[in-house]
């Protein structure tokens, strides 16, 4: 056997190597085992638009805080451009997952792909999965010059297919032609003027990394102009329910020091019975104000300690 096919053959074992507990849908459920919801046909866990819109209205910081209590620990990365720092991404996460072009092995990709039935470049194959609710998530390791992604074509093929943007751990261009996609924003790492070269597609719907965070098919994407933070689908209506309660909380806290009726002591330490009866009773007064109604905040409270 020649030398050049045994590195080919040990590259494409190694490659399968490293995807093998992710090649079925079964093998997502398995890796994301305390997901209990509904799932897509791929195998990701399906968080409810309800809990997507509710999560518009969390802050990273709050979120953040509420994941890493739970031992999670690498979900955020921050450093990105985006073309409107004032509009959130909030969404499901569709990975995908790049690497350094080799010729032999991009050759035997796209042939396999165009066999199973997938059209054009192979970047495009990630949009073709694309569902509403959706974040494209890519990781192309960073790489800005001759790594854009997308440019405004492929934007508005990604906002038809999903209603959402996109985060990538790579560059893209056109970014004025992107500009004018109402609804439409991008977390990259640069813009450039080049078009996406050397580069192959390694898998889509696997876990990657995006800088020091790691991502699932699934997870929840929060992306704001502090960063992007990936959180467990298991954990995001918990994360929401949280952050709704500290945001009220925080919302009743700062009026009643404007008012002068508690001092930040009593506020900022443990609160008193009496405090918390105030509370409760601003919350069913105020129902425009808070994010939570006074049922919902029951039903939180309820077995808690607060």
């Amino acid at each position: 056997m020649k030398k050049s096919t045994i590195i080919i053959l040990a590259l494409l074992i190694a490659i399968t190597a490293n995807a093998q507990f992710f090649n079925t849908p079964e093998e997502l459920k398995y890796y994301t085992a305390e997901w209990e919801g509904a799932r897509f046909p791929d195998g990701r866990p399906m968080v409810s638009d309800d809990v997507l819109e509710r999560m518009k209205k969390v802050s990273i910081e709050e979120a953040w805080g509420i994941l890493r209590s739970k031992g999670y620990h690498n979900q955020f990365e921050g450093n990105w451009k985006m073309i409107r720092d004032d509009q959130p991404i909030v969404g499901r996460a569709l990975t995908a997952y790049y690497m350094p072009k080799r010729p032999e092995v991009m050759n035997r990709l796209t042939e396999k792909g165009h066999e199973e039935g997938r059209i054009g470049a192979m970047n495009s194959w990630p949009i073709d999965a694309l569902t509403q609710g959706d974040v494209y998530v890519a990781d192309c390791f960073g790489k800005v010059v001759d790594g854009t992604l997308i440019g405004d074509n492929l934007g508005n093929a990604i906002y038809t297919n999903s209603g959402n943007g996109v985060v990538f751990d790579g560059g893209s261009r056109d970014l004025e032609g992107l500009s004018e996609i109402e609804g439409f924003n991008a977390f990259v790492r640069d813009w450039d003027p080049s078009y996406l070269q050397e580069v192959m597609l390694m898998g889509i719907n696997v876990p990657i990394r995006i800088g020091k965070a790691t991502v699932f098919p699934g997870d929840v994407v929060l992306a704001k102009k502090t960063g992007v933070l990936f959180i467990p689908a298991h954990l995001a209506e918990e994360v929401v329910d949280r952050a709704e309660f500290i945001m009220t909380r925080d919302m009743f806290g700062h009026q009643m020091l404007k008012e002068g009726v508690y001092t930040p002591g009593q506020i900022d330490g443990r609160w008193t019975e009496e405090i918390k009866e105030a509370f409760l009773e601003w919350v069913k007064q105020n129902p425009e104000k808070s994010p939570m109604t006074k049922e919902a905040l029951d039903d939180y409270l309820k077995d808690r300690t607060w």
